[in-house]
């Protein structure tokens, strides 16, 4: 018994501290800069069409940059990458994008939210650019204000 609550006085900081990264990298007001606006930008040209759409995506890209097919969480980490010259998978512009699946499928649970809602059979490609395009829009009004 002892052995279970020196256990458990050992484990609930990590769980505690564990819990605290998840919900800082989930917080919905991290600072925005105008890298976030190209970010998505560019994701949104890289999906200039529906014949440009991967809508089977696996997360791994180096087939969709080769097929110039692009699923959404390609076109971001590519657009990511080109804009910042490293992927930055909790970026604030790509954290929008989360925000704005989960309020298009009303709070449904996925494992990959951007790869999920991509593959998702209901996804259209103009529900993929609806995410990017308000994403965008979001993070361009919040540029407009004053900044902490």
């Amino acid at each position: 018994m002892m052995l279970l609550v020196f256990l458990g006085c050992l484990l609930m900081p990590s769980l505690a501290g564990a819990t605290f990264w998840r919900l800082w990298l989930e917080r919905r007001d991290q600072p925005v800069t105008a890298e976030d606006l190209r970010i998505l930008e560019r994701a949104d040209a890289l999906l200039k069409d529906e014949l440009a759409w991967n809508r089977n995506d696996d997360r791994e890209c180096d087939d969709d940059k080769a097929a110039g097919k692009w699923s959404l969480f390609c076109a971001l980490e590519t657009a990511c990458t080109e804009v910042l010259g490293e992927y930055d998978h909790r970026r604030a512009a790509l954290q929008e994008v989360r925000f704005v699946v989960e309020e298009a499928t009303r709070g449904r649970e996925f494992e990959h939210r951007l790869m999920d809602f991509n593959n998702l059979p209901e996804t259209r490609f103009d529900d993929v650019k609806q995410v990017i395009r308000t994403s965008a829009h979001r993070v361009a009004a919040r540029l407009k204000q004053p900044q902490p």
